[in-house]
């Protein structure tokens, strides 16, 4: 077969891939045998591929395809399973790298060669998404996502729903471990959204990884990527390619006895919000897995930045503008989350009321800057406390301080250290309620707790100090 004569018959940008058959039954180096003009052109176009191109002197016939440009193991993974394994490929990516949509075929062809595979490999281009190609899937995979569209539309609980969610795509990927981990590269900052662990699988939660210093794990993960959309690792001849990039990673890698990672990042508008991955999953579905994944992590992407948004909205109207600590409406919003199951149960809720002492005699005789500076001193007092947990000014001269998932006997401490400074009538003086439920309960009867004990703490207060009390 004559292939430059056999793929000048294709208008769309088309070549000729091949693999190189291993003595050992393995495959080896993937090379552009043949290109149509309309394919090598994109070269020619292309700054990048210029700059690695065969040194600057066009086009070679049967080079490597790592002459000109990057090596991709998606690329790599999708010519295999054309040329080898004989199947009809599609798929419709945005790799980081370009500015541009890929639109990509590829079919096997029956060429009797004992050293080689091959395969075409065509490609459209188009700077804008196309919605009936993204959804151009097999009828499983489709299925997969619209159930996974349904779940987050439908979702009143956006944390369970994640939850859900993760583990249908662990079970999809048949995978040990399955996970999000969110991302805030301007802020240095990276938390667990939600995970899943095959049942009797030895693994450790990423939460007992995550520290300040995780965000630049993450940050690597980029670059090993190198513009793809997605990185797919089956054997350890791609884990070789990590070890390459990235010899942290590849040791970390090892070290938890991960065989087999796929690894997507979650795109926004352009940034990074999360990434997700599932670890030692079915190599034998690695197709129907990116694909699924592919438009999947789309969905989640845009409900992740639509969650965080909203959060952020909230933060801009929650603080108090006087004292620096979280106002009423985000102490409203906070229990709310709670009480909804929009925010996970803790395991324990404290609640300390702290009502300040004698803000009225302070605005009625010293005037009410008097008495401002006095609400700063207290807030900055409850801050340095509590410095772990949560401040509020519920209003005028009240606090309420929220501390979730804290040890009892701390807070018991910090408490009734605050409590004897209170009694010096040269310091601050709070009247302080504190209720502490170790089921983790309901935080609105935790607070009517909290609030009857700072009552009662008040009126031994104004009963030592009559000149005090509010006139």
């Amino acid at each position: 077969m004559d292939l430059q004569e056999y793929v000048d018959h294709f208008d769309s940008m088309t070549c000729i891939m091949s693999v190189e058959k291993n003595p050992d039954g393995s495959v080896g180096k993937i090379r552009i045998e043949v290109g149509n003009k309309a394919y090598l052109s994109t070269f020619e176009k292309s700054d990048e591929s210029q700059a690695t191109m065969n040194d600057g002197n066009g086009f070679t016939p049967g080079l490597e395809y790592t002459q000109y440009l990057p090596r991709d193991l998606n690329f790599e993974h999708f010519i295999v399973a054309s040329a080898v394994e004989k199947k009809p490929m599609h798929a419709y990516i945005h790799p980081n790298r370009f500015p541009i949509w890929f639109n990509i075929f590829s079919l096997p062809l029956n060429i009797d060669d004992p050293d080689k595979y091959y395969c075409t490999y065509t490609q459209e281009l188009s700077s804008e998404a196309n919605t009936e190609q993204m959804t151009n899937l097999s009828a499983k995979a489709t299925s997969q996502v619209l159930q996974t569209c349904i779940k987050l539309r439908g979702s009143t609980n956006f944390l369970k729903t994640m939850d859900e969610i993760i583990h249908d795509i662990r079970v999809t990927c048949e995978a040990s471990y399955c996970c999000i981990m969110l991302t805030d590269f301007k802020e240095s900052t990276c938390s667990l959204l939600s995970e899943d662990i095959a049942e009797g699988v030895p693994q450790r939660s990423l939460k007992n990884f995550l520290d300040n210093s995780f965000i630049n794990y993450a940050k690597s993960w980029l670059e090993t990527i190198d513009g793809s959309n997605c990185l797919v690792i089956q054997d350890e001849n791609d884990m070789s390619e990590v070890k390459l990039r990235n010899p942290n990673w590849y040791r970390s890698l090892k070290s938890a006895e991960v065989e087999s990672i796929v690894l997507f990042p979650l795109q926004y508008n352009g940034e990074t919000v999360g990434f997700i991955w599932a670890t030692n999953f079915d190599t034998k579905n690695t197709d129907h897995i990116k694909e699924t994944l592919e438009l999947t992590t789309f969905f989640i992407a845009s409900e992740i930045a639509n969650y965080q948004l909203l959060q952020r909205l909230e933060m801009l109207s929650s603080t108090d503008m006087l004292t620096g600590v979280l106002n009423r409406n985000a102490m409203n919003n906070r229990v709310l989350r709670l009480v909804s199951g929009r925010e996970r149960t803790p395991q324990s809720i404290a609640i300390i009321f702290a009502d300040l002492n004698g803000l009225k005699p302070i605005n009625d005789v010293e005037g009410h800057n008097a008495g401002d500076c006095l609400l700063k001193e207290a807030a900055m007092i409850l801050k340095l406390t509590f410095d772990e947990c949560e401040i509020y000014r519920a209003g005028g001269d009240e606090f309420v301080v929220v501390a979730l998932d804290k040890p009892k006997k701390r807070l018991e401490t910090l408490v009734e250290k605050l409590r004897k400074d209170s009694e010096d009538p040269e310091n601050v003086s709070f009247a302080l309620g504190f209720y502490y439920d170790d089921k983790g309960g309901d935080i609105r009867a935790a607070m009517r707790e909290a609030d009857a004990l700072m009552y009662e703490d008040k009126k031994r207060f104004y009963d030592r100090f009559p000149e005090s009390r509010r006139k």
